[in-house]
Parts: structure tokens; sequence; C-alpha cells
């Protein structure tokens, strides 16, 4: 007791906690924050080319680049390749994620059919999917097809792999609670399973439109008269470092138009994700 009163008076009433989430940084100085590093790699770059540190045969500077894609801007052939591009690769990751999202689902949900797909996705994985490149050309020919279909075959094991796992993440006691509640069959899933699976969809996807890039790049080497890839080869043939150079800008380019929309699509589907992080 005389320790309890050597302590001071106890207090009577409980303080309300702090909040521990962060304000989140103002946008006029988050957004060019993010492409601070970019700005200061092109400055790097622009700067060696103008004290002649890179030579122009080895990497065309800024000038030129900006040279190059007023010239294709000016006969419009800079918007057909890459819309072009982005067809051929929209169409790919479409069917690819259809696919691998499907299989993941019946993977995750069912020990039978974790046995009759998982062995075959995990084959599918270890393959390169550029060592097909031969036999889709013997098999569907140069046209578009064979285009689409190894874009596809390429993004289908990422998001195979990543709903599966995030399906068998799924706390189990969540899934009693619903069936509880009478939520059974495809209700279930695209209730509850799903949505909780929904981080690990939505990183694969973001892996898959990356890996469409790749995939994007070999296709249209070969047997296409439009798109970047075919931009890429006349830049080889002629020895156009600044047209290469601007190839790569447009990857690139696609690469961030993808990852926006992936971003886009968590703001709206998983709102809470921004409160998480320790900013």
């Amino acid at each position: 007791m005389a320790a309890i009163a050597a302590a001071g008076p106890v207090p009577t009433e409980l303080a309300p906690p702090r909040s521990r989430a962060g304000r989140r940084r103002p946008t006029w100085f988050s957004v060019p924050l993010r492409f601070l590093l970019p700005a200061l790699i092109v400055a790097g770059w622009w700067v060696g080319s103008a004290t002649g540190a890179l030579s122009e045969r080895v990497l065309a500077g800024p000038p030129a680049v900006w040279t190059a894609f007023t010239e294709l801007l000016g006969t419009g052939q800079l918007l057909d390749f890459a819309a072009a591009s982005f067809v051929r690769a929209a169409f790919g990751v479409g069917i690819g994620v259809a696919i691998g999202l499907t299989l993941g689902l019946l993977s995750g949900l069912s020990s039978l059919g974790e046995e009759l797909v998982d062995s075959t996705m995990q084959i599918l994985r270890a393959v390169p999917f550029l060592a097909l490149v031969p036999l889709f050309i013997a098999w569907f020919g140069i046209d578009e097809l064979y285009k689409v279909l190894l874009i596809a075959v390429a993004t289908v094991a990422p998001m195979y792999a990543y709903t599966y796992l995030g399906v068998r993440n799924v706390d189990r006691k969540m899934v009693e609670a619903a069936r509880s509640f009478g939520l059974t069959g495809p209700r279930l899933v695209l209730e509850v399973i799903l949505p909780s699976a929904l981080p690990g969809v939505l990183m694969a996807l973001r892996v898959c439109l990356s890996i469409s890039i790749t995939g994007l790049i070999a296709a249209e080497q070969v047997g296409t008269r439009e798109g970047v890839g075919y931009l890429v080869t006349l830049a080889q043939e002629y020895n156009r470092t600044d047209y290469m150079v601007l190839c790569v800008v447009l990857y690139a380019l696609l690469g961030l138009v993808f990852d926006g929309l992936v971003r886009l699509a968590e703001r709206f589907a998983m709102p809470w994700r921004g409160q998480v992080a320790i900013r």
C-alpha cells in the first residue's frame, strides 16, 4: 500500500489513444518525388551526351531521341505502332490472366483440382516461354494469333501461382463463418474467398503486365509490320541508336501505363491498403 501511495494518484479516466497513422504527404510533393530518380538519370544521360562522354554510336542523346520522336509522331507511325503493341499486350494478358485466375482458384479451392492442375502448371512455370517461340511459329504461323498466344502463355504461370497462394492463405475461420451465414458455392468464392485473395491477385496482375512487355518484344521481332518491336528491327537494320533508345522509352512508358492501371484498381478495390504501411 505504501508503494502505491508513493507512486501518486491513480488516474480515474483513460486518455484517448493517439492515432498512429501518419499523415499522407500532399500530392504536389509526392508526385514529383516519384519522378525524382528518373529525372536525375535523364539529366546524367543528357550531360554525358553533351560532353561527349557517351558516344552517339553507343547511346544517342536526348536531343537525337526527341528528333526521332517528332519524326515518327509527325508521320503518324508512332501512334499506330504504340496502339498495335498495346492491343497485342492487352489481348494476351487478358487471355493469360483469365486462364491463370481460373486454374488458380480451381487448384486452391479443391484438393482434386490441385492434383489435376498444379503439377502441369509447375512444369509450365519452369519452362522459359521464350523457348516456345520456334514451336509457336511452327504451330500458329507468324500472324497475330502467335503473338497474342505467346504473351498469354507468358502470363498464365504468374497469375496461377499468386492466385493459388492467395486462396490458400485465406483465413479458414472466415470461410466457416461465411458458410454459417448460408454462403456456399459461387457466392462464397466471389464474395469471400476472392476478395480475401485480392492482394495476391493484383500483385499477380502487376507481374503479368511486366512479363507481357518481354513477351511483346519477342513476339514483335518476327512477322510484323506494326508495333514497337518492328521499329526495333528497323533500328537494328539501319543502326539507328536514336530509334533504339526511343523504343526502350516507349516500352517503359507502356509499363508505366500498365502499372498505373493496376494502382488505380488497387485504390478502388482495396482502399484500406494505404493505411496499412508505416509512412
